[in-house]
């Protein structure tokens, strides 16, 4: 049986904040466009779609991921840069008659970057900050039903053409915050990421979204492969990414590389 998972489509619409240098320069925003912490607005859409998952082997699963950034100039030396990643999901057949299907939000993940202003003397890009999880899940399924807390963090430099770094994280659950038939969160989110950028504005990358759950001791590695690309709609900015993925582990029953039988 052919097992394929798929990272289809990234829409990421940039809005530069007014008054920032190199509104309107293409180059400019495209770097931008790969920078967690650019002190500029935005709001990525990223769709994920999974197939052949679950206890049944023939479950699917969508994740719409909503990310909108704001940054806070707190001084002339330091901005505040607000990441939140509010999931909506999409599950059916994971489970027996149907048991698992369900629609509905997931839990919040909200960063806050404290990030310099400026690029460090060898050009690296830097933030790190607190990292929360808020349990917006609309079902007991489509959540961890429990408030987390932990730090998180950004390193990336950008030259030549290419951006490359990590950005990390890591949630515990809060005391007396999980119900008695749910484990307390205690994860670690690894993303590192590579990509170069052409004249163009047309950028080839490689990441990967990774979780440890410390609870279970399982790993989950997709290696995604992209391509993006900058545009102007009626003068607006807009990037679309898309691309597929590869899972080297999973975590429980979730999903796995294709092609295996």
């Amino acid at each position: 049986m052919l097992r394929t998972h798929l990272t289809c489509l990234l829409v990421m619409v940039v809005v530069v904040r007014p008054g920032s240098a190199h509104a309107d320069d293409e180059t400019e925003l495209a770097k931008a466009a790969l920078n967690p912490v650019a002190a500029m607005y935005s709001l990525p859409v990223q769709y994920n779609w999974d197939q052949k998952m679950g206890s049944t082997g023939e479950g699917m699963r969508s994740i719409t991921n909503i990310q909108p950034v704001l940054p806070f100039k707190l001084n002339d030396d330091w901005n505040l840069i607000s990441r939140t990643i509010l999931p909506l999901i999409d599950q059916h057949g994971l489970a027996p008659n149907g048991a698992a299907d369900k629609s509905g939000a997931g839990d919040i993940t909200q960063s806050f970057f404290f990030s310099p202003s400026k690029p460090t003397d060898s050009g690296w890009i830097l933030g790190a900050g607190p990292a929360l999880l808020i349990p917006t899940g609309s079902d007991e399924l489509l959540g961890n039903e429990q408030w987390g807390l932990g730090p998180t963090a950004v390193a990336l430099k950008q030259s030549n053409g290419w951006t490359r770094g990590v950005l990390a994280n890591h949630i515990w659950g809060l005391d007396g915050s999980p119900p008695d038939d749910k484990e307390k969160v205690n994860q670690t989110f690894l993303q590192p990421f590579l990509s170069y950028t052409t004249e163009t504005h047309t950028t080839y990358g490689i990441n990967s979204e990774s979780t440890y759950d410390w609870q279970a001791r399982e790993w989950a590695i997709p290696i995604n492969l992209t391509v993006t690309q900058l545009l102007k709609v009626g003068g607006q900015p807009l990037t679309i990414q898309a691309g597929p993925r590869y899972w080297l582990d999973r975590s429980g029953e979730g999903p796995q590389g294709w092609g295996r039988a």
